[in-house]
């Protein structure tokens, strides 16, 4: 299980007790997020989804040692969909739920508004320049602000809790947090995800929240059109990390389409 941008592994801990009885669940931290370690961007690491496929990759080769169910959140879907397209007999399958569609990416700079298209770059400009980078995080990285972000991409407020707000502040803290956080915000190339599912060679199942305010699901079904997706499930009435803010929707339905693959793969 694969997080989104600025969480965890912990994002999953209303998955993984469910989910692990039936298979053998594993949720990491890409690294510069949660509790990994954070190399200083452009010098140690690039921090893109070529790096983080080859993470998660090697992450199933070396500690789960078989093929697995590949299942993301937001820009998870798009690291492991790197992985999956680079080491093609890695994955059974793979989820994405509310996949990033990568709005700001140098090539959908047209479908924006003007003052989308001409402030991004000049806001992803300033942030380079390190005070200003240090300043806007130390503005985000506030309890206070952290929950109103989370109740803008929640639509139940009551998911929105101490604990959740906790768990994506802890590692905000640690050394390199800015840096990395600044070296995202500035990705606009790499892949984008109809790039990734035209390669895709294992089936794909997609799960959308109907409120999510920041990957309209309107545009997720558009990624429905590709051959590698079996299905598309629009979740009603939650918002952009529904495995998250409804567990009890997303559960049985990753249950059921993981079992349903494995009896493919038995006959």
């Amino acid at each position: 299980m694969v997080h989104g941008f600025g969480a965890s592994c912990a994002h999953w801990r209303k998955n993984l007790p469910v989910l692990g009885t039936a298979c053998r669940c594993y949720a990491i931290d890409l690294i510069g997020f949660g509790g990994s370690a954070k190399p200083t961007p452009g010098v140690d690491i690039d921090y893109t989804f070529a790096t983080w496929g080859e993470q998660i990759a090697d992450f199933c080769q070396e500690v789960v040692g078989d093929r697995v169910f590949l299942v993301g959140n937001s820009i998870g879907c798009i690291a492991l969909m790197q992985a999956a397209v680079d080491y093609p007999d890695l994955a059974y399958g793979v989820v994405l739920i509310d996949c990033s569609l990568r709005r700001l990416h140098e090539r959908r700079r047209h479908q924006l508004s003007w003052h989308q298209r001409f402030g991004a770059p000049i806001l992803q400009n300033l942030l380079a320049v390190k005070c200003i980078g240090q300043l806007f995080f130390n503005q985000i990285a506030q309890p206070q602000v952290v929950r109103k972000i989370l109740l803008q991409a929640y639509k139940r407020p009551e998911a929105v809790t101490d604990e959740l707000v906790d768990l994506l502040m802890a590692p905000a803290r640690d050394t390199g947090a800015v840096d990395v956080f600044v070296a995202f915000t500035r990705y606009s190339t790499g892949p984008l995800p109809e790039d990734l599912l035209a390669e895709l060679k294992c089936p794909a199942l997609i799960l959308w929240g109907t409120e999510d305010p920041w990957e309209p699901v309107d545009l997720g079904r558009q990624l429905a059109e590709f051959p590698a997706v079996e299905k598309f499930i629009p979740l009603a009435g939650v918002g952009h990390c529904p495995q998250d803010e409804a567990p009890a929707l997303v559960n049985p339905i990753l249950l059921d389409w993981i079992e349903e693959l494995q009896g493919k793969n038995q006959n």
